[in-house]
């Protein structure tokens, strides 16, 4: 059996099949770039990568396209206020979005387009349709017939009759029926503009996609994909166009994200709820956010709320610590050691991590799976003499080894385990207002109170850092301190720091 995606074109899985033999080809739609990224752009970039990544590992060539809206109403009023070309608002916002994006350690697409760069491709679609009969000039304006596309709501599941009803009828004279789209709209004051057979001007939204889609991919491709938002009009508009003009197929399966919320609200600028990416990377790390991510399946709605946030962090930091236990046993070879129940289920790891992607890119399931062999790992390393064994160190040396590459497919396991635990060391201190020399002063002091038999003083020291959420270990090379994660957040909710 192969991979399984649900089509939102049919409304169910299908076995994916794609096009050229072993070859994949998606197109996802990317951000319009007239500000900073939120988390709404984070969850489809994230799961999208997750896709292209298995895709890879599957053994498929893909090639990945995602785009850059840099002429849209939204930048042109930007720049207008801001008082500058509407080209350095497009250059200044898809910078911010590549650095979020190499922050979330989202693997570069194959192709990035932008529609400025891409006017004649644009133009050369429009007339196309134009000649086909499907879109009308029209006062410097060109607007897509959209009765004279019979399939047109297919994707949506929205009925011509339906539309029509909650059309403004006479918003725009220059239509021939409210339902039309503008594919070009006539040049105005203060706008980018290019040279048409329809006069100066500029394209509308949906063509760009259809065009650049069809340059980087042909049609039809394999996959198309974006949020939930994005379903109608622009995906309804871009089969319409992308179909008309070459008569073929578009797409063969549309992929739909699921919607954010900020605690199970709709994420809006009237709420004052809109979380960038860039703010909340600087609270947790890029693991932790693409973990909190990957928890829920990919077309579920998903809610940022703090406490669910801080759980993905606490999660993460229990693999790390199992690994830098592991890293701590030396790297001897040796045998693994005899079937147990480890070896077992390392066993079929790979297969069932590969039978929950399979089933439309489950990565709910991959975390919980990925959480059933830590508690496996960590009952072993738990055992007295197990870690101490050639062979069983082999045997866990080898479970974080898979864990590693399995993980990295979503993102994850790939930070140094040293590096992580002292990033989160630096992130805790900071809310628990223990600065690293003041923690190596109180083990002093508590050492010395053990030297001198005050075993009530050295308890109650133990004690105070417990209480900040600071766990001492005392080992043979003295005491060392480590972080009770619960316990710091517990403290960071109740000063309302984490908010």
């Amino acid at each position: 059996m192969g991979i399984s995606v649900y089509n939102t074109l049919n409304a169910r899985k299908e076995e994916f099949k794609e096009i050229h033999p072993g070859e994949v080809r998606m197109y996802v739609c990317g951000p319009t770039v007239y500000d900073d990224s939120h988390i709404g752009h984070g969850r489809a970039a994230v799961m999208f990568d997750v896709i292209y990544r298995y895709f890879q590992f599957r053994g498929y060539r893909v090639t990945y396209v995602r785009n850059y809206t840099d002429v849209d109403d939204k930048i042109i009023n930007r720049a207008n206020k801001d008082g500058i070309p509407a080209s350095e608002i497009a250059e200044r916002y898809i910078n911010s979005y590549e650095q979020d994006m190499e922050s979330l350690r989202i693997r570069k697409p194959s192709h990035t387009p932008r529609v400025s760069d891409h006017i004649p491709e644009i133009i050369s679609t429009i007339q196309a349709l134009i000649d086909k009969g499907f879109a009308y000039p029209s006062a410097g304006d060109v607007f897509f017939s959209v009765r004279k596309f019979h399939a047109y709501g297919r994707l949506s599941k929205r009925a011509l009759d339906d539309l029509e009803s909650g059309a403004r009828v006479g918003i725009n004279e220059a239509k021939e029926d409210p339902l039309d789209f503008a594919l070009w709209k006539a040049a105005k004051p203060n706008e980018p503009k290019w040279e048409s057979p329809w006069g100066p001007g500029r394209p509308g939204w949906h063509i760009e996609c259809s065009a650049m889609s069809t340059k980087y991919l042909g049609n039809p491709f394999d996959i198309h994909g974006g949020g939930k938002d994005l379903i109608f009009p622009h995906h309804e508009n871009e089969i319409a166009q992308s179909e008309a003009a070459s008569g073929k197929k578009m797409v063969n399966y549309w992929l739909h994200n699921g919607f954010v919320q900020v605690n199970q609200e709709k994420m809006s600028k009237s709420l004052g709820n809109i979380l960038l990416i860039r703010d909340l990377l600087k609270r947790y790390h890029p693991e932790v956010v693409r973990y909190f991510y990957s928890s829920a399946h990919w077309r579920s709605p998903i809610d940022f709320a703090e406490d669910n946030l801080l759980q993905a962090e606490e999660t993460l930091w229990r693999f790390y610590q199992a690994f830098l236990r592991i890293e701590k046993l030396g790297s001897a070879e040796a045998n693994p050691a005899e079937q147990n129940p480890l070896s077992e289920k390392l066993a079929k790891l790979e297969s069932e991590f590969m039978e929950a992607m399979d089933d439309d890119f489950n990565t709910a399931r991959v975390i919980a799976l990925f959480n059933d062999f830590l508690r496996l790992l960590n009952q072993h390393l738990d055992l007295p003499k197990f870690g101490k064994d050639p062979a069983g160190a082999s045997l866990l040396r080898k479970s974080f080894q898979e864990l590693v590459r399995l993980g990295e497919i979503i993102g994850l396991f790939q930070e140094k385990p040293a590096r992580y635990t002292e990033l989160a060391k630096t992130k805790a201190i900071v809310i628990i207002g223990l600065q690293p020399e003041e923690i190596e002063a109180k083990i002093r002091e508590r050492a010395q109170a053990r030297l001198e038999k005050k075993f009530s003083v050295a308890d109650s020291i133990r004690a105070e850092l417990a209480d900040r959420g600071i766990l001492l270990e005392d080992t043979k090379e003295g005491t060392t301190w480590n972080l009770e994660l619960k316990k710091v957040h517990q403290k960071q909710q109740a000063s309302g720091g984490g908010k």
